[in-house]
């Protein structure tokens, strides 16, 4: 606590401010209640609802609190690989103080939002540091979906450090290793894809993952968040590790894997191969780089005409199939860029190429967003433009707390006219959705076909 202190401190002195200690809120002991329907009234005495009487106060101080959710993952993840920054603490400890006080104005929490997201690029700039400096920068690299004979451990999550420490310990064992999930973008990384048992790509995204395995004969490990409720057919194969857990599941600790390795070897895997298709994955900002001139090129000579980012988090509500619909429907002379597990909405499908250029390009992980934007940046100089001025569009989809923080860091940087769906987050009130309109062009999207035909209008271009 007094580290926190001082860090916060040095921070607001560096701005000319002084740490007002009334405005850090002590000690809690919170005791969560023992039975789940008491538990649902406590936290309805507890939510920020009851803590903001204006509406639109409200609204943005949930903003606020769920972006900083979404950086406080992102921070973990880099600093499980020791790359840290002060500064993105000190935000921490002062946005949680100033949400402590009740008499926030619009503009200060408006502001405190665009913070948020210029403080969470910075945070995902350092874990972009913490992936490439381990592990080099993600190269173009296709994954198989073919699952082989034998023991089989299934990846899912996030986190690169546990996925290379198991695959340093089951190195030798005769047991392959495949991703699940956000864990897909691994596969680009040299220093992980070395590893021969590394042997592919299981299923699609989190929320498939009770049907697609059930049944299956292989040991799950979840990493950081994703999961869900397992079903009695595969409970007794599910791992997890750090900041997840579930009733019931073995809790690795320490990283070792021996009894998650114990258990995959019992069950025996497959008990023959099961042919599958392939992916591509490793489309970050230095392999786009490394190309940069010849995209340039083709789109001053007109073979490329337009890029979309179609991306984000997926979900399994209604009206999510607008994602594969606009993918499908994106003419022959545009590019996808795509990152986080939405992309499994499209991405086994095949777009082919423009002048050996792939027309679908997975940058990664949502944890990689700080590429994509980067990508974004190397393209308007090399257009001598701003980012808005490029042949480029932003179709986002949401769920949780990490895509509000990368919503907050997009939005921090001026870029205009992100479409977000299927739907907006229910805490936008009515007038911060009006706001979040007039002042950032943000759109709610329509229909694949509307929205598609809107972005491509000659008069936009």
């Amino acid at each position: 606590k007094e580290r926190a202190k001082q860090i916060l401190r040095e921070c607001m002195r560096a701005q000319g401010k002084d740490l007002v200690e009334e405005a850090l809120p002590g000690s809690v002991r919170f005791v969560p209640a023992s039975d789940r329907n008491t538990l649902e009234v406590q936290g309805k005495l507890l939510t920020i609802l009851h803590d903001y009487e204006n509406p639109d106060v409200r609204s943005l101080a949930h903003l606020l609190t769920y972006g900083l959710k979404g950086m406080a993952a992102y921070a973990h993840h880099a600093a499980v690989l020791n790359f840290e920054d002060d500064g993105v603490y000190a935000f921490f400890h002062e946005a949680l103080a100033k949400l402590n006080h009740k008499d926030l104005s619009l503009d200060e929490l408006l502001e405190l939002n665009m913070r948020c997201g210029k403080v969470n690029l910075r945070c995902m700039e350092i874990l972009d540091e913490a992936h490439t400096t381990t592990y080099g920068h993600p190269v173009p690299t296709v994954v198989s979906k073919t699952l082989k004979k034998g023991p089989a451990i299934i990846v899912s999550g996030h986190d690169l450090l546990d996925l290379h420490e198991l695959l340093k310990q089951t190195e030798g064992k005769g047991v392959h290793i495949y991703t699940h999930g956000e864990m897909l973008p691994a596969h680009g990384y040299p220093g992980l894809k070395k590893y021969k048992h590394l042997a592919g790509h299981f299923g699609t995204a989190w929320q498939n993952q009770a049907r697609e395995f059930d049944g299956v004969p292989a040991a799950f490990y979840f990493t950081t968040n994703c999961i869900q409720e397992p079903k009695p057919s595969y409970r007794d194969r599910v791992f997890t590790s750090g900041t997840v857990g579930w009733p019931g599941v073995t809790h690795i600790r320490g990283r070792d894997f021996s009894p998650l390795i114990r258990r995959a070897v019992a069950l025996g895997g497959f008990e023959k191969e099961i042919p599958g298709g392939t992916l591509m994955t490793g489309f970050g900002r230095n392999a786009i780089a490394a190309v940069s001139q010849k995209v340039v090129e083709a789109v001053k000579s007109g073979a490329i005409r337009h890029f979309f980012l179609i991306g984000g988090c997926d979900g399994a509500r209604t009206g999510r199939n607008y994602y594969t619909n606009l993918a499908q429907s994106v003419p022959a002379d545009c590019v996808i860029l795509t990152l986080a597990c939405g992309k499994f909405r499209f991405n086994s499908f095949e777009f082919g190429d423009i002048g050996g250029i792939p027309r679908l390009l997975d940058v990664g992980q949502c944890n990689d967003a700080y590429s994509a934007i980067q990508i974004a940046l190397l393209l308007a100089k090399a257009f001598n433009c701003g980012v808005n001025d490029l042949p480029l569009s932003l179709i986002l989809s949401w769920y949780e707390q990490k895509a509000v923080a990368i919503l907050l860091t997009l939005l921090s940087l001026g870029m205009k006219g992100i479409r977000l769906g299927p739907t907006f987050p229910a805490f936008i009130s009515p007038n911060v959705l009006k706001i979040l309109i007039e002042k950032f062009d943000i759109r709610p999207i329509q229909t694949s076909e509307s929205d598609l035909a809107e972005i491509l209008e000659p008069s936009r271009q």
